[in-house]
């Protein structure tokens, strides 16, 4: 007799022939395997094959009530697409038509009635290797998947390194505390979800924000920490950080370098057309650098800068609402002012609220 190479795989018997699934449970045990679960009401199938999650399944055709392909037909809305649930038909019906038609709705192999034990036995081990097979393979390919996610985390994880160190070289020149960067990321992602953005948006946003000043690696002390007004000269000079960033930028495989480039480039846009690099109004300038545009106005003017101090907070929200359509999108000032944040709230890591 051919014994069981796997007896503890999960076998599931639906024949309404008692006799049949007497003899082919005392078959199954005398061969090895421990787990075998059986039914005489079709009707009862796909509840026991939930229950049971079999490794198996043999299968009668002719069966009152319901027959083996409606059996076939149920199993097929059970079993999910990327799994092999192998199933061995037990039958007396020899037309050519109802094979097929068993094919069609997912068996895997046939045995006719009177059985052959040794057959039984013989195709129930091939079909159960190859149930092990495939559920090995999903498993390589779970663990390989695993690996890949996490191999992408990593690089995820080098990228905002060299990103968070890349926003932090510019900052340090002209902000001692090193936290505009940060609270500019963080109040940026606020507005981007009072703004019903998707949450992925928002967490690019976040991210991408810190990187708003990045050209001002380019600046020269002089011009970038001056104490005093600056000259039209170097008002100028001062203007081209926003392409020298989006030129450290361009050419970003990630949709995060892509985002920070326009933030870099268009952050100081204004709504009507009087901003700069390019004189962009309206909706022609890109949401992100919209968003971003407001919350550093908001954070410069409310925190020390090298040439004056800190605005108290009523004067600087009080700006911000008289720029509604001048300087600034009315609808991002409208849910800016909406927020009515407190002191120091800038400060605290992003949630909702």
């Amino acid at each position: 007799m051919t014994r069981a190479v796997q007896p503890d795989a999960r076998i599931l018997l639906i024949d309404d022939q008692e006799p049949n699934v007497r003899a082919l449970r005392r078959v199954l045990g005398a061969a090895g395997y421990q787990q075998v679960s059986s039914t005489c009401d079709s009707r009862e199938a796909a509840e026991l094959f939930r229950r049971v999650q079999p490794d198996l399944v043999l299968l009668d055709l002719q069966m009152p009530h319901m027959d083996g392909l409606a059996v076939l037909e149920q199993l097929g809305g059970i079993v999910p697409a990327t799994s092999y649930v192998p199933v061995l038909v037990l039958t007396g019906h020899g037309a050519p038509e109802a094979r097929q038609r068993a094919l069609a709705l997912g068996a895997t192999d046939f045995v006719a009635k009177p059985f052959d034990m040794a057959e039984v036995l013989l195709r129930i081990r091939n079909l159960l290797q190859t149930r092990r097979l495939h559920v090995r393979l999903q498993e390589e390919n779970a663990d390989l998947e695993r690996r890949v996610e996490e191999r992408s985390r990593e690089l995820t994880r080098a990228q905002m390194e060299v990103l968070e160190r890349l926003a932090r070289a510019a900052e340090c020149r002209d902000d001692d505390t090193g936290q505009h960067t940060h609270r500019v990321g963080r109040c940026a992602a606020r507005l981007a979800r009072a703004m019903d953005l998707p949450a992925s948006d928002v967490t690019t946003i976040e991210r991408a924000a810190p990187l708003h000043d990045v050209g001002k690696i380019g600046i020269p002390d002089q011009i970038l920490l001056k104490p005093g007004r600056l000259t039209p000269d170097e008002v100028t000079v001062m203007r081209t950080h926003t392409v020298l960033g989006a030129q450290l930028l361009a050419g970003g495989s990630s949709e995060l370098v892509r985002v920070a480039e326009q933030i870099a480039r268009h952050h100081h846009e204004r709504w009507d057309g009087a901003g700069y690099p390019e004189g962009l109004s309206g909706d022609a300038i890109p949401l992100v650098a919209r968003i971003v545009g407001l919350v550093d106005f908001f954070d410069a003017l409310s925190h020390d800068r090298p040439y004056r101090p800190a605005w108290a907070l009523e004067a600087v929200l009080e700006e911000i609402r008289s720029q509604r359509g001048r300087h600034f999108d009315p609808a991002l000032v409208d849910a800016f002012l909406r927020l009515a944040w407190t002191p120091g709230s800038w400060d605290e890591p992003a949630q909702e609220r």
